[in-house]
């Protein structure tokens, strides 16, 4: 399974419409891979919180429509990184979307864990409450957003689900990088599972983003990784390693808690 993760640069010099078309842009560049990852809230910028409500948007706004279209003409599943998405009821969530290579919305899934210690996202938004999995043709997908990464029982649910590779897009920033790639391989490691973390570019609000989108294998051994401006990661993945690595050393069976 051929996998890219495009790690976009998000600037204030460039509008939310520009960025989506050079964004469609990308994919289709990468018409030749299986599953593309954007990052978190790329369309606005992670911290860019004053204008979250100004740019949130349906389902089936124009982020959506641009990227289902994208896949379609890629003729790829892609994961759309994440859309600051106004409910019907006005609440706000930080929203990942997967498309199928029909153009197809095929899963969503709302950030659980909302960044800010009582402050931005962890205020101006609303919380998920429910872990999501996506079958696709060689392997069961499962969705986490950036904070999330911090919270293992998110990803021990997801493994509990039959996840047998995560999806992790992110505005993670510089000032923690370690911590993003440390937690991205722990994640692998203990679940043993695919990990793919697809962090920004450039920076959000003042905010200099990480960059250093991360594939890593279910040993924890880092597969790609990619430097701070923007870069696109393609790596194929062995989708039977997850198989191999579980049976090989079965940690995941002696589990005595939280089963």
């Amino acid at each position: 399974m051929r996998a890219s993760l495009i790690q976009l640069a998000v600037t204030e010099d460039e509008t939310p419409d520009a960025r989506r078309s050079r964004a469609a842009a990308l994919v289709l560049d990468q018409h030749g891979s299986d599953l593309v990852v954007l990052p978190e809230l790329w369309p606005v910028g992670a911290f860019a919180f004053d204008r979250f409500a100004a740019e949130a948007e349906p389902l089936d706004g124009p982020t959506a429509a641009a990227m289902s279209t994208a896949a379609h003409r890629a003729g790829v599943w892609l994961h759309t990184g994440s859309i600051v998405e106004r409910a019907p009821d006005g609440a706000l969530y930080n929203t990942s979307l997967l498309f199928s290579p029909e153009g197809q919305l095929a899963a969503r899934y709302r950030k659980i864990h909302r960044f800010g210690f009582d402050r931005g996202e962890a205020v101006l938004m609303s919380a998920g409450t429910t872990p999501v999995t996506a079958a696709l043709p060689e392997t069961v997908l499962g969705l986490a957003t950036c904070y999330d990464l911090r919270f293992p029982e998110v990803f021990r649910a997801l493994t509990d689900a039959g996840a047998q590779t995560v999806v992790i897009p992110a505005g993670w920033p510089e000032r923690r990088r370690d911590h993003w790639t440390l937690l991205a391989r722990a994640r692998a490691v203990e679940n043993q599972c695919h990990v793919l973390a697809c962090g920004t570019a450039g920076t959000h609000a003042g905010v200099p983003q990480a960059g250093h989108s991360i594939v890593v294998d279910p040993w924890g051994e880092v597969l790609a990784e990619a430097g701070h401006g923007e870069e696109i990661l393609t790596v194929d993945l062995d989708p039977e390693r997850v198989a191999r690595v579980r049976e090989e050393f079965p940690v995941l069976r002696d589990r005595v808690l939280g089963r």
